[in-house]
């Protein structure tokens, strides 16, 4: 499936049911007065945040959204139905601003959250409701007010319990892969990963777990330079950010001080984040060097440092482990900070 994180999409929605103009005609009475009904209410836009999408290409084929209209009062007294409405599914983390981006008007982080964005157009008012004492036979009914219409622009963060960060071909993907039910794009060269990817990890007693990997980051990348910059934002709302770091290159405190200059400058609070650091390829050095590298690293970073190889199972059970305790952390965390 072909990934997209922006979409701009036009929004109506529907218009009102005129009102009916109508007298009561039943056998013997002569003067049966007016019974027209009032018009339906046209039919509301709704987003709807749903599990089962992580893009949003599907707008890429349709931009278009109309609710349907109110249907027309009719004699008796009978109120028009109201347009349906019309339900928008977008993935859990996708936000809805303004079409010239300056203003968010809604966002969606959990399943089946619903928000209503536009409001259909009221029904008209029947010849019954214009009787009164001086006009006891009414000839006027109201149209139906017309429905809303806006351009909005739609943007997705993915929403994930770790985010991979790093250099570019440091093993994110390969790792993913490993471990999960995604499978991105691997090559032994930089930017391999043009797009985020999603993958879900299955524990033993049924717990998941799931992890978003974006494109490597590169040094002035706030400035525009590279693919990771423009990605950052679908690991703002990940607990967790596992960095990987490849320990068969040189300098590994340099390539860690990039990346943290780097999430310094998006800013969003992602320099802040829960940070696990993750020697990667660490089948390529011998164990002396591994555990050299990651004695330094955490010596100078203050944080938990695990070595990994996709071609050794345990250090790859170890990180998963680990990623299941931090996440029952912050579920722990969570609900005591939400106990009334």
């Amino acid at each position: 499936m072909k990934f997209l994180d922006e979409a701009k999409i036009f929004l109506q929605s529907g218009a009102g049911g005129n009102g009916c103009v109508s007298f009561r005609r039943e056998k013997y009475i002569e003067y049966g007065g007016p019974d027209g009904g009032d018009g339906g209410n046209g039919g509301d836009i709704v987003f709807r945040a749903v599990s089962n999408k992580n893009t949003l290409v599907d707008f890429r084929y349709k931009q278009h959204f109309k609710a349907n209209r109110g249907k027309d009062g009719s004699g008796k007294r009978k109120k028009g139905s109201s347009g349906k409405v019309l339900f928008i599914d977008v993935p859990c983390g996708t936000s809805v601003y303004t079409d010239d981006k300056s203003t968010k008007l809604l966002e969606l982080n959990k399943e089946f959250e619903e928000i209503m964005i536009l409001k259909g157009g009221k029904g008209g008012f029947g010849n019954f409701k214009f009787k009164s004492s001086r006009n006891v036979a009414p000839k006027k009914s109201n149209p139906g007010n017309p429905g809303n219409a806006m351009w909005v622009r739609l943007r997705l963060n993915l929403i994930a319990d770790a985010g991979i960060i790093g250099l570019p071909n440091v093993g994110k993907s390969s790792f993913l892969k490993s471990i999960t039910n995604a499978n991105p794009k691997i090559g032994d060269y930089p930017f391999t990963t043009l797009h985020p990817n999603l993958g879900v990890v299955s524990y033993e007693n049924y717990e998941e777990l799931i992890i978003a990997d974006i494109p490597g980051i590169i040094k002035n990348a706030s400035s525009g330079i590279g693919l990771g910059i423009k990605f950052l934002g679908h690991v703002e709302k990940c607990k967790v950010l596992l960095h990987f770091l490849d320990c068969s290159q040189k300098n590994i405190i340099k390539n860690y001080e990039i990346i943290r200059k780097e999430l310094s400058k998006y800013g969003s609070g992602l320099k802040e984040k829960k940070e696990i650091l993750v020697l990667t390829k660490s089948d390529l050095i011998n164990e002396a060097q591994v555990n050299k590298y990651s004695k330094q690293l955490q010596s100078y970073s203050n944080k938990d440092v695990i070595p990994i190889s996709i071609n050794n199972l345990n250090s790859l059970i170890a990180l998963k482990k680990l990623l299941l305790s931090e996440k029952n952390k912050n579920k722990q965390f969570d609900t005591e900070k939400w106990q009334p």
